[in-house]
């Protein structure tokens, strides 16, 4: 399938919830339920884990870490990553990898968020939903030489 074919997984229906600060929202645990589909390939995956969003650095941010278990191509292994999120005064964020290279903005305050991050040759174009106070979606849809591919993720409080 290429990347100008139409997505095969749905796009939920729910209007958003719109969150006055998204660092004070997405603090806790969640789980996550990953679909992950390689668009040349076919291939597709799983990923089923927990979310943990904890202050550090002396509060100055709060570590988004993802653990669980990955499934692609009926081969199962742990995965994970860490982000960072620096809030903002205005209840946004800003998101770095681990090792603080810029990643994207947050704003969670309509309930939707796009963003976009370029990656190489590659572009990231991720959409964040908030359907309720317990459950959020995400959205990845990556294009480029290097990857076609889209991953759908469902965040529910624990």
């Amino acid at each position: 399938m290429s990347s100008t074919a139409r997505d095969p997984l749905p796009t939920g229906t729910a209007a958003p919830h719109p969150v006055p600060d998204a660092v004070a929202y997405l603090s806790g645990r969640w789980t996550v339920d990953r679909t992950l589909l390689d668009l040349a390939s076919g291939a597709q995956g799983t990923f089923r884990g927990t979310a943990e969003f904890r202050a550090a650095g002396g509060a100055a941010y709060v570590l988004h870490i993802e653990d669980g278990e990955l499934t692609w191509n009926g081969t199962v292994n742990r995965a994970g990553r860490t982000l960072r999120l620096y809030p903002g005064p205005d209840g946004t964020a800003e998101v770095t990898f681990a090792d603080g290279r810029p990643f994207h903005a947050l704003d969670l305050r309509t309930g939707r968020c796009s963003v976009r991050h370029p990656c190489a040759r590659d572009v990231y174009d991720g959409t964040f939903t908030v359907v309720s106070r317990d459950e959020w979606h995400l959205r990845w849809r990556t294009t480029g030489p290097a990857k076609d591919q889209l991953h759908r993720s469902v965040y529910r409080r624990r």
